[in-house]
C-alpha cells in the first residue's frame, strides 16, 4: 500500500505519519511508501521509505501530478485554518475549496482512464454547523455554517459525498473537534485560544483569554485526532453506508472546566497566568460553533474520544513534555 499524505507538514500530518510508520500496515496491507505534501517541505526520517515534496494543490496541474502514481490510500488534511481562512476570504477559498475539488476532480479523471479508486480520508470541522443550534448536534442537523471556513469544509464534505457515489473514490470525511491542546506555537485559528490557555501556563508562560469562561465548545487531544485518522482508514466503507461525513466523538467542556483541569494538574500558579482580555469578534465566532454533539454513528463504528479534560493535559504531558520537570508550573502528576 503506497499512501499519500497532503498537509503533512502541520501537526496532525507530522503524528500521522509517524503513527503510520509505526504501526506499519492499514487495513491488513503493508505500506510499502509514502508521499508527503505540504507548501514547506515534510521532515522525513532516515530509514523510511517517503518522498516530501513541496506542492499547492491551487496550481493547475499539480493534483494530477501528485496522484500520478495512484497512491491507495490519501488524507487530505491540507488547510487554511479558520481566522485566516475568515479574513482571507479569497485565500480561503482557493485553498480550502478550489484545492479540495481539484484533488477530487484529478481522482475523477483518472478514475475514468484506468479504473483507479483509492481511498480518501478527509478531515472537515465542526464549523460546518452554525446558530441557532441545540444543546445538542444530532446526526441529522442540517449544515447551516456562519463562517467561510465552515462554508468551504462543507462544500468539500458534499463534494466527497458525491464522488464517493458515483464510484470516483471511497471517501470518509471526520468532523474534528477543536484539537487541543496543540503542541508549537500558536496559529492563526480562532479557536486556537483554547490550546494557548493551557500550553502556556504549563511551562509558566502567560496566555490570553479572549472568551468568558462559560463559553462552552467540543474538545478532542491530537491523540485522539490521529486514533479517528488511523481508524478511518482501517474501517470497512460498507460499514459507514452513503452518509460519508461523521461526528467524531468528543468531549463538550467549558472554558471554566478547562481551567479547573489546569488548576488540579498544575496548580494555582500556573492559573494566574492566564489574562482576560475579551475580544468581541472571537467570542462571536465561537459562540456560533456547536457546543455537544451525538456521535453515535461514529461511536457505533469504533471511534474514540476523551473522557475529561485533565485527560487531555495530561495526553499533552506525556506526549510533548519529555519530562514532568518541563513545566515550570507543576503539581504531581
Amino acid at each position: 500500500m503506497n499512501i499519500l499524505i497532503l498537509g503533512a507538514a502541520g501537526m496532525i500530518g507530522r503524528k500521522l505519519f509517524a503513527r503510520l510508520v509505526a504501526e506499519g500496515s492499514v487495513a491488513g496491507q503493508a505500506i510499502n511508501g509514502f508521499t508527503l505534501v505540504d507548501v514547506v517541505a515534510p521532515p522525513v526520517p532516515p530509514g523510511v521509505n517517503a518522498k516530501a515534496l513541496t506542492a499547492d494543490l491551487t496550481v493547475a496541474g499539480t493534483a494530477e501530478q501528485l496522484i500520478s502514481e495512484k497512491p491507495d490510500l490519501i488524507f487530505h488534511l491540507a488547510g487554511v485554518v479558520s481566522g485566516e481562512a475568515e479574513k482571507n476570504f479569497e485565500k480561503g477559498y482557493a485553498v480550502n475549496l478550489d484545492g479540495g475539488r481539484a484533488l477530487f476532480e484529478a481522482i475523477r479523471r483518472e478514475h475514468e482512464m484506468s479504473g483507479y479508486r483509492p481511498r480518501v480520508i478527509f478531515t472537515s470541522s465542526v464549523a460546518v454547523f452554525g446558530a441557532p443550534l441545540p444543546d445538542m448536534i444530532g446526526e441529522d442537523q442540517v449544515l447551516t455554517p456562519l463562517t467561510s471556513y465552515g462554508t468551504q469544509k462543507a462544500i468539500v464534505e458534499l463534494l466527497l459525498s458525491d464522488y464517493t457515489r458515483r464510484g470516483y473514490f471511497d471517501g470518509i470525511g471526520i468532523r474534528l473537534p477543536t484539537i487541543c491542546i496543540r503542541p508549537g506555537a500558536p496559529n492563526a485559528a480562532a479557536s486556537g485560544f483554547f490550546s494557548n490557555i493551557l500550553r502556556e501556563p504549563l511551562i509558566g508562560l502567560p496566555a490570553i483569554l479572549p472568551v468568558p469562561e462559560t463559553l462552552r465548545h467540543w474538545f478532542a487531544s491530537p491523540r485522539a485526532a490521529i486514533a479517528y485518522l488511523m481508524h478511518a482508514a482501517n474501517l470497512d466503507s460498507a460499514a459507514i453506508g452513503p452518509r460519508r461525513n461523521l461526528n467524531m466523538p468528543g468531549l463538550s467542556a467549558t472554558v471554566a472546566d478547562a481551567i479547573e483541569a489546569l488548576r488540579k494538574i498544575a496548580g494555582d500558579k500556573a492559573v494566574g497566568l492566564i489574562r482576560r482580555e475579551p475580544d468581541a469578534a472571537v467570542t462571536a465566532m465561537i459562540s456560533a460553533w456547536a457546543r455537544d454533539f451525538d456521535a453515535s454513528r461514529a461511536l457505533a463504528l469504533g471511534f474514540e474520544g476523551e473522557g475529561s479534560f485533565e485527560d487531555i493535559i495530561r495526553i499533552h504531558i506525556e506526549d510533548e513534555l519529555d519530562d514532568v520537570s518541563q513545566m515550570r508550573c507543576k503539581r504531581v502528576p
